[in-house]
């Protein structure tokens, strides 16, 4: 029988997780990204984002407190809507967040080597990604309330060098750089938006938590709902101070290192300030890098439990707090996708795959029974629509990559369901 994991969390650590997860690539380098795609309207597309990404936070919440385990919606489709879609949420979830992960630690490679003036190349920011992975993954090995702590610590130093960032640049920013608004077209405010919105998704490490945090029923839904309300007022912020400063083309050409805050920084008027971004930014990397580790070690959990995966990736540790061979299978994954070595690439990947998750969370939530639901059904309706439609605005070599992925899955998984029936039948 298998052990559950103690209740040790409660509200202030829990929105500490969500934000560790959002103050981090989202903010430091996917708004770079976006930049480049959208041009100034990218500032239209953080708050696009943070409606459809709110939508699916109080989807996420009634469904964490009304199912208060580990594994998120890989827990929720089985319960509500079948084992096929159970495994599909838990599956894409794993390729999301390992693809977000994967460029958190890219981001860090970025930062860092331009912080010790190495330069800007791939293979550096590969080698200090995989490093950073490395690291991290024993950090969580050495459990959640441990994590929690080093968490604070990160968010605390992000925080402070975005806020002197933006205060600098706005003061040095140029309304002329905000015109033409909608310089990427409609295509390109979509898929800046999809891009933007896997930034607010940090808020699915707190439910995936649900299993470790205390009076779930009430904490899970306020957790999620303050990280959402402060990342939205954060992101805005950066946005507009970035694109005043140096231009959404210039914000965009600087995303190619990893580092596009740091760079901007440079051409600001307060010496040293893109030296204190760049030690944000790899606070804030390091803390979004944690925090994945935790919650994709989580949701592997879940899986082995039921069978989906390996059951080794079930097991904990002797002092029952910390699955052991999740965590290390998860930072191999990771490992390798860091080994891409372009951010754009993991990053649009990982809008795809974890707008079909969000998918996947919002069906579910309209098969709460009335008893549990806590939202009106249009809310997860509105976020099932929104996440479908804007998944396909990504890539399409990345979108029919995610398609090729899905289907993989679900044939293994059949295959495994029907040996594993075979096997009962003996």
């Amino acid at each position: 029988m298998h052990r559950s994991l103690p209740r040790e969390l409660g509200l202030g650590h829990a929105v500490l997780l969500g934000l560790g997860s959002i103050v981090g690539t989202g903010v430091f380098v996917s708004i770079g990204v976006a930049a480049g795609i959208a041009g100034p309207a990218v500032v239209l597309a953080v708050v696009v984002a943070a409606a459809v990404a709110t939508a699916n936070g109080l989807s996420s919440a009634q469904l964490a407190a009304a199912h208060p385990v580990s594994g998120g919606t890989y827990e929720y489709g089985y319960r509500y809507l079948g084992r096929r879609f159970g495994f599909l949420a838990g599956w894409v979830f794993l390729a999301a967040k390992a693809a977000s992960a994967a460029t958190a630690a890219l981001g860090f490679g970025g930062y860092t080597a331009l912080l010790l003036g190495w330069g800007t190349g791939a293979v550096l920011r590969v080698g200090l990604g995989l490093g950073a992975v490395a690291v991290l993954a024993v950090v969580v090995l050495a459990g959640v309330r441990l994590s929690a702590w080093a968490n604070a610590l990160v968010v605390g130093v992000a925080l402070g060098s975005l806020l002197l960032f933006a205060g600098v640049a706005l003061a040095s920013g140029r309304a002329a750089n905000f015109r033409p608004f909608f310089a990427g077209g409609a295509p390109g405010l979509l898929e800046a938006t999809a891009l933007m919105f896997v930034a607010y998704t940090g808020y699915g490490r707190i439910a995936t938590l649900g299993e470790e945090v205390r009076e779930p029923r009430v904490t899970i839904p306020r957790a999620i709902i303050t990280t959402l309300v402060v990342s939205l007022a954060l992101y805005g912020l950066v946005a507009v101070a970035g694109v005043g400063a140096a231009g959404a083309a210039g914000l965009g050409a600087a995303a190619d290192t990893g580092a596009p805050l740091e760079l901007v920084g440079r051409g600001l008027s307060l010496p040293g300030i893109d030296r204190i971004v760049a030690v944000g930014a790899i606070a804030a990397t390091l803390g979004v890098l944690l925090n994945l580790l935790l919650g994709l070690s989580r949701v592997l959990l879940a899986m082995g439990r039921r069978g989906d995966m390996p059951s080794a990736t079930a097991r904990l540790d002797r002092a029952g707090r910390t699955p052991v061979v999740a965590v290390t299978a998860v930072a191999l994954l990771i490992g390798g996708l860091v080994a891409v070595g372009d951010v754009r690439t993991t990053w649009s990947f990982s809008a795809f795959t974890v707008l079909v998750y969000y998918a996947v969370t919002n069906l579910t939530a309209l098969r709460l029974p009335a008893a549990d639901r806590r939202f009106p059904r249009w809310v997860a309706g509105a976020g099932l629509v929104a996440c479908l439609a804007l998944a396909f605005f990504v890539d399409r070599p990345v979108w029919l990559t995610g398609l090729g992925l899905i289907a993989a899955g679900l044939v293994l998984h059949e295959a495994t369901h029907w040996c594993r029936g075979r096997r009962h039948a003996r």
